[in-house]
């Protein structure tokens, strides 16, 4: 009988390990109605940013441009140390420091800058899966090189946020952070 309540306390305890641990990683929102990411610690909202999504509007097909809804992981962030205005392709530097534009002006050049959270959908059927995934799709959260357009919908599908603002997120994410993008 000893034995069975040690285990049970050792299970006891390693569920209130992962408890803590699920409620003090942060957590983020992405509401695509209001064009706002929120920052979460458990119930607590630690930043509002503004961000872009897809000018398209809402959905999962490949090819769409559209911001995909549903639960997400970043399962990969990339730019650590990088300066202000970095410019990635593929998802590496190019050694190309990037104007960035204030005036809320579309110009031909769709820039990922500063820093890059890649998201990994981890709903089947929804934003996981043959045609819908996010990875594949390369659905990102990253800054921009169109500032001033932040705050409507501008993006070929990815969450795009003030330069400032990414550099500020990626340094209080993770791999593994949950992502729920929403409409709402």
């Amino acid at each position: 009988m000893k034995n069975k309540n040690i285990i049970s306390l050792v299970l006891l305890l390693m569920i209130l390990m992962f408890s803590d641990e699920v409620f003090s990683q942060n957590k983020i929102i992405v509401n695509v109605d209001k064009q706002e990411l929120y920052l979460l610690k458990g119930t607590d909202t630690l930043n509002v940013y503004k961000v872009s999504t897809a000018t398209n509007g809402i959905g999962n097909k490949s090819g769409s441009n559209k911001t995909p809804l549903g639960k997400h992981s970043v399962i990969s962030r990339v730019g650590e140390g990088k300066p202000i205005g970095a410019t990635f392709v593929g998802r590496q530097f190019t050694g190309k420091i990037s104007e960035i534009i204030t005036d809320s002006i579309d110009v031909a050049d769709d820039l990922v800058l500063s820093r890059i959270m890649r998201l990994q959908g981890l709903e089947e059927g929804v934003n996981k899966g043959s045609g819908i995934d996010s990875y594949k799709r390369y659905i990102y959260i990253h800054g921009t090189n169109e500032e001033g357009l932040i705050g409507k919908p501008a993006s070929h599908g990815c969450i795009r946020m003030f330069n400032n603002d990414v550099i500020d997120l990626f340094n209080k994410t993770e791999i593994g952070t949950q992502v729920n993008i929403v409409k709402e």
